[in-house]
């Protein structure tokens, strides 16, 4: 796999099939519904419960416009990932272009990705920074993957968008 800046695109090249595969699963990563720890990462109280003023207000107003920048951010990437979908060789490695006004919205979804599938598997902080963690053995190991390979398209897409 390749990344790098290609004119108004990031471009992830040489993607092989199973990497394809959790790209196109950043969508449905990001549903954090029935996964309540994931709801209060995702929309965190900004106070102490006895701030009921506070968290009231926080529930009113601030809640819903996160919910829909959550939620367009994630439309953007599913548009995006259409191009992985319909290879006439699936077993091929492809490429993604992202372009780059799209990437605010990737880092978004990632991120979502990532609180949701940590808060889902309850990875504590030794699993999360555990990166030489292997054989993908259960669902578990395969989310602790996604978790680590999400965060590393974000910091590539991060360094793309600096140079």
């Amino acid at each position: 796999m390749e990344i790098r800046r290609q004119g108004d695109c990031i471009e992830i090249s040489e993607l092989d099939p199973f990497l394809a595969e959790l790209l196109r699963q950043v969508p449905e990563s990001t549903d954090s519904c029935g996964v309540e720890a994931a709801q209060q990462r995702l929309f965190s109280s900004p106070a102490a419960a006895s701030e009921q003023e506070i968290c009231a207000e926080w529930k009113v107003y601030v809640e819903p416009e996160l919910r829909r920048l959550f939620q367009t951010a994630t439309q953007t990437v599913a548009s995006d990932l259409q191009q992985l979908n319909g290879s006439s060789k699936p077993f091929a490695n492809c490429t993604l272009r992202i372009p780059a006004g799209n990437a605010d919205a990737w880092l978004n979804a990632l991120n979502q990705a990532r609180l949701v599938i940590a808060a889902k598997y309850n990875f504590d902080e030794s699993e999360l920074c555990d990166h030489y963690r292997s054989p993908i053995g259960s669902r578990r190991d395969l989310g602790l993957f996604q978790v680590n390979f999400y965060g590393f398209l974000q910091e590539f897409i991060l360094h793309e968008l600096k140079m």
